[in-house]
């Protein structure tokens, strides 16, 4: 089960502070696209460019790592914000998650993973033995079909996660 938790869970990206980022020694982001950037309708968020351009500006590297193998989306994304990305990351295999470390040679425990997803996002980034950060989905009212039959058995690993940390959102598990 341990593997299955974040060592942050938070209600949106726009709410990872350059301060929880220098507490936990990350100076690089690993970004999902799907429903953690961007919504079902490909809308980007201007809330979102202006946390991604802050994030930046204080000297944190951001990475998009996307299970989709729709390049072309992931593509139009990397450009509205001006970070590297890899399409079709087959998370929580290690796989992406170490080809970027290796590009980028910035060690595992200097890397979160942000993503929406349990068993791809938060699953990949701790067996890769980075900082993991679970945020809300964008939309929770529509989803891919090969996410929305995953989403309630995520929502019993968030319950326990909330009674495990005793506070729920905004708090560290280990």
């Amino acid at each position: 089960m341990k593997n299955l938790y974040p060592k942050l869970y938070l209600k949106k990206i726009e709410e990872i502070t350059i301060e929880t980022l220098i507490k936990n020694k990350i100076k690089l982001l690993i970004l999902d696209v799907d429903n953690t950037l961007i919504d079902y309708n490909k809308n980007l968020s201007e809330s979102i460019i202006e946390w991604t351009k802050q994030m930046k500006g204080q000297g944190i590297k951001l990475y998009i790592l996307s299970n989709t193998n729709d390049r072309k989306k992931v593509e139009e994304v990397s450009k509205k914000i001006d970070v590297k990305y890899k399409h079709f990351g087959m998370k929580p295999l290690k796989k992406g998650f170490r080809e970027i470390e290796k590009e980028t040679e910035i060690k595992a425990e200097n890397i979160a993973v942000v993503g929406d997803q349990i068993f791809t996002d938060i699953l990949g980034g701790n067996r890769s033995k980075m900082f993991t950060i679970l945020v809300e989905p964008i939309n929770k009212e529509k989803d891919y079909w090969y996410t929305a039959w995953k989403r309630p058995i995520e929502n019993k690993i968030k319950q326990k996660y909330m009674k495990k940390t005793g506070e729920g959102m905004n708090k560290n598990v280990y």
